[in-house]
C-alpha cells in the first residue's frame, strides 16, 4: 500500500511543479487555508508537505498554528533558498526534516522515505542542519578545494574575530559574508552591507558613525550610521580596499576601541558588531606601495578566505549553469529547461573573466531570450571575442533580442568604463556627469566587472 504525503500550498498558487519529487508516494493537494486540524487528522496522510517556496506568507501562519497545536503527523516543509528567519525559526521548531528547492528528486525522495518510515516525528539537530543548510545554499559546487574552502565557514562562523574574504569580482564574496553571518550567533541581527568605493571620503565618518542634531547646517535630528543599523550583526565592508588614508585611520580607530562618536555627539557609542570585509586586490602589495595602513591590514587579517575564480574549478561551470537554470526557471515561471551537450561545452570554452557572477547573467539572459525548452549554444554565446577565439569558433549569427541586448550591454560598459577613466575611477563625479543616481552608478560598475583601481 502506498504511502500518502499531503501537499499544503498556497491558494494562489499551484504545487505541479514540485509533484514529481514525491513520484511513487499517494499524493494529495490541499490549500493551506481550508487544511482544519480535523481534515489533517481524517486525511490518514504520513507526511504533510507544505510547499514555502512561491510564497511564504500562509505557510508561516500555518506553522505557527502547528506549533500552537502540535499533530502526530510528521512536517516536511519545501523552502525557498532565500526563506524568512521567522520561518526558518519555525520550520526547525516544529517540521521533521526539510527541502530547499530547487532540488533533486532523489534526495527528496530518500528523506521523505525515511520520515515516513518512522513511527514518530524525530526533533534531533534539524535546527542545527538547518541553520547550516541555508547559510550554504547560495555556494554550489564540487570541486574538492572549494568544498575545502566551504567546509570552513561553519568554523569561521563560531568565532567573532574579524575576516578578510578575498579574491576576484564575481566570485561570490558577499555570498561567502552572508553565509558566515547567517551561521553565527548574530544570525537574528541585521547584516548590513558597506560599499567603500560608494561615498565620498568626506562622507565616511558621517556614512558609518551617524551624527547629532546640530552636527552641522542640515543636521535637524539625530542620525544613526551604517555601524548602529548593524547593532547586534554583521557588518560588511566590501571593497575595504578603496578607502583613504584618511578614511582608514578612523576605521582602524573602530577596530581598536569597538567604539565610536557620531559627528556632534558629546559621548562615545560602544558597538557590539562582527566585522567582515572583502577585496579583489592584492593588500599585501597595497601595504608595500604604501596605499594601505599595514596596522589597518593586520587588524582586519584575522581570518581569511580566498574565493576561487572559476576558471580554477571548471568542472563546477555545468552544476554552476544548471543550479542557476532551475533557480531562475523558478524564480519566472517558466518550465524548466534543460541544456544541450554543445550549450555545455560553450559554457566549459568560454574564460569566464567575470566569473560566476557573470555565469549567472549569462544563465539569466539564456531564460529570457530562449524560446524552446532547451538552452541550445546560441544562447549562451559568450560576451568576450577572447574567449571565442580560444575556443576556436567564429562568433555565430544571433537573434535579434539577444544581438539587441548585447549591443546594449555593451555600451553600457563602455560608457562606464570610458566616465570612470575621465574622472580617474571616482564613482560620485562620474555618476554626476552620467545624471545617474550614485548607487545606481555603482551597481553597474559592479555588474560589469570594472576594475576602477585598473582603468
Amino acid at each position: 500500500m502506498a504511502r500518502r504525503i499531503l501537499i499544503l500550498h498556497d491558494p494562489d498558487s499551484s504545487p505541479n511543479s514540485y509533484l514529481h519529487l514525491f513520484a511513487g508516494f499517494e499524493l494529495r493537494q490541499l490549500d493551506w487555508r481550508s487544511y482544519g486540524f480535523r481534515r489533517l487528522h481524517d486525511s490518514h496522510a504520513d507526511l504533510i508537505v507544505p510547499i514555502a517556496v512561491d510564497n511564504e506568507t500562509g505557510i508561516v501562519e500555518l506553522l505557527r498554528s502547528f506549533r500552537q497545536n502540535p499533530i502526530a503527523i510528521p512536517i516536511f516543509p519545501l523552502l525557498s533558498a532565500d526563506a524568512s528567519s521567522e520561518l526558518l525559526t519555525l520550520v526547525s521548531d516544529v517540521a521533521a526534516d526539510f527541502a530547499v528547492w530547487p532540488t533533486q528528486r532523489d534526495e527528496v525522495l530518500q528523506r521523505a522515505t525515511r520520515i515516513v518510515g518512522r513511527s514518530a516525528r524525530v526533533a534531533d539537530s534539524i535546527r542545527d542542519r538547518l541553520t547550516e543548510q541555508m547559510g550554504l545554499a547560495k555556494l554550489v559546487g564540487a570541486d574538492p578545494a572549494f568544498l575545502n574552502l566551504i567546509a570552513k565557514i561553519p568554523l569561521i562562523a563560531r568565532s567573532n574575530s574579524p575576516v578578510l574574504i578575498t579574491g576576484e569580482t564575481g566570485t561570490g564574496k558577499e555570498l561567502c559574508a552572508r553565509a558566515i553571518h547567517h551561521l553565527s550567533r548574530r544570525r537574528d541581527f541585521p547584516f548590513i552591507a558597506v560599499d567603500c568605493g560608494a561615498f565620498p571620503d568626506h562622507l565616511f565618518e558621517n556614512e558609518m558613525f551617524g551624527h547629532a542634531r546640530g552636527a552641522f547646517t542640515d543636521a535637524h535630528r539625530d542620525q544613526r550610521g551604517l555601524i548602529a543599523m548593524a547593532e547586534g550583526g554583521t557588518l560588511f565592508l566590501d571593497e575595504v580596499d578603496s578607502l583613504s588614508q584618511s578614511s582608514q585611520a578612523k576605521l582602524l580607530r573602530f577596530l581598536q576601541e569597538r567604539a565610536y562618536r557620531p559627528l556632534g555627539a558629546d559621548k562615545f557609542v560602544r558597538a557590539q558588531v562582527n566585522v567582515l570585509a572583502a577585496t579583489n586586490r592584492d593588500l599585501e602589495k597595497m601595504v608595500a606601495e604604501h596605499q594601505l595602513r599595514s596596522d589597518l591590514f593586520f587588524r582586519l587579517n584575522v581570518l581569511r578566505l580566498h574565493m576561487m575564480p572559476l576558471r580554477d574549478r571548471r568542472g563546477d561551470i555545468p552544476i554552476l549553469a544548471r543550479h542557476f537554470l532551475n533557480e531562475l526557471c523558478a524564480e519566472q515561471g517558466e518550465p524548466l529547461k534543460s541544456m544541450t551537450a554543445d550549450t555545455t561545452a560553450e559554457l566549459m570554452r568560454a574564460q569566464w573573466p567575470g566569473n560566476v557572477r557573470e555565469l549567472y547573467n549569462v544563465m539569466h539572459r539564456a531564460v529570457v531570450f530562449a524560446e524552446g525548452p532547451e538552452i541550445v549554444p546560441a544562447d549562451v554565446m559568450p560576451a568576450d571575442a577572447e574567449s571565442c577565439e580560444k575556443g576556436g569558433q567564429m562568433p555565430r549569427l544571433e537573434g535579434f533580442r539577444q544581438a539587441r541586448a548585447r549591443a546594449i550591454e555593451a555600451f553600457e560598459r563602455s560608457y562606464v568604463v570610458e566616465t570612470l577613466r575621465l574622472y580617474k575611477g571616482n564613482i560620485t563625479q562620474s555618476a554626476r556627469f552620467a545624471r545617474q543616481d550614485r548607487r545606481a552608478f555603482g551597481r553597474l560598475v559592479k555588474r560589469y566587472g570594472i576594475d576602477r583601481n585598473s582603468i
